[in-house]
């Protein structure tokens, strides 16, 4: 086991290396000056703007820009804001605890509901509450999460009252309940169908018939030998889906106006803060990373067939 993570986090560093050199290279590759939209629609002298350029180290070549912002990363530096001059590092502190908390509720809404109804209607396939999460869980996956959004808000917020509109500034767990919701929607879906699919397979499998026939009782069956081996390809999605929650919750947060990484990273977009978006980026891959690396490791714990040498 210890080899293999060796071996993983030895895999980790060229996908890493990759993955935040393609976003660098994409973020400069836009076109447009982030320092001459300093400016606005005032003329500025040209020696000026070289120099701004010269001092914020843009004027060197792609490849030189990505070296020293690696070198910078590796001692805790994610670099500068151009318009406001602040750390990056300072606004992903701020940042990313709330769309942490924000991920952390939509996952453990995904988790439980997703798997509960997938379980329900996997018991009881082809019937009519099975029919009913399909066409539930279809609907779901159709309407866009930013439709869900407004419709949220517009039941829940205005006419019901039950909750704010938008959330404040210190984003508290009462507040993320209606944003989760609306995050996790389409994971839900998946993860549902997932479950029913899978349970409604493993029931009709042979160890099955010979666990019931060896008078097993219920609880075990079902909880021991059946969720175990239905469980694999949904903590597969699941791995991979944490981190697409996070990198998913740009809509979310600017429907209901959560300050978290979606936020920043789409007014980073607008403005053209390469700096900040290659930084909330990269914690992002290192999130994904991680997540795929614990899902291998849980391999092993759901099929004892599986073996890391």
């Amino acid at each position: 086991m210890g080899r293999y993570v060796a071996r993983r986090l030895l895999q980790m560093i060229p996908v890493f290396i990759g993955s935040t050199l393609l976003v660098f290279s994409m973020m400069y590759a836009l076109p447009g000056d982030p320092v001459r939209a300093l400016a606005g629609e005032q003329t500025v002298d040209p020696a000026q703007i070289a120099a701004m350029k010269k001092d914020l180290g843009l004027d060197l070549p792609l490849w030189h820009q990505y070296w020293n912002y690696m070198v910078g990363l590796f001692q805790g530096d994610f670099g500068t804001q151009i318009a406001s001059g602040r750390p990056v590092a300072d606004i992903i502190s701020e940042a990313f605890p709330i769309t942490v908390r924000l991920t952390l509720f939509a996952f453990t809404f995904t988790v439980l509901v997703g798997i509960s109804i997938g379980v329900f209607a996997g018991m009881k396939a082809d019937t009519l509450r099975d029919r009913g999460l399909l066409i539930l869980t279809l609907l779901l996956i159709s309407v866009p999460s930013f439709v869900l959004g407004f419709l949220g808000q517009y039941f829940f917020a205005f006419q019901l009252g039950w909750v704010n509109p938008n959330v404040s500034g210190e984003a508290n767990w009462n507040e993320l309940f209606l944003p989760a919701v609306v995050l996790g929607s389409l994971s839900l879906a998946y993860v549902a169908r997932l479950t029913r699919t899978s349970i409604a397979e493993n029931l009709r499998s042979d160890y099955m018939r010979t666990a019931v026939a060896k008078g097993l009782p219920r609880r075990r069956i079902i909880g021991v030998h059946l969720m175990r081996n239905s469980m694999i390809p949904v903590v597969t999605f699941l791995g991979t889906d944490l981190g697409a929650l996070m990198g998913g919750a740009v809509v979310t947060e600017g429907i209901f106006n959560v300050k978290g990484v979606g936020y920043n990273i789409f007014d980073a977009l607008r403005h053209r803060e390469g700096a900040t978006v290659v930084g909330i980026v990269t914690l992002i891959v290192v999130v994904y990373l991680v997540s795929s690396l614990l899902v291998d490791l849980l391999y092993a714990v759901l099929d004892p067939r599986i073996r890391y040498a």
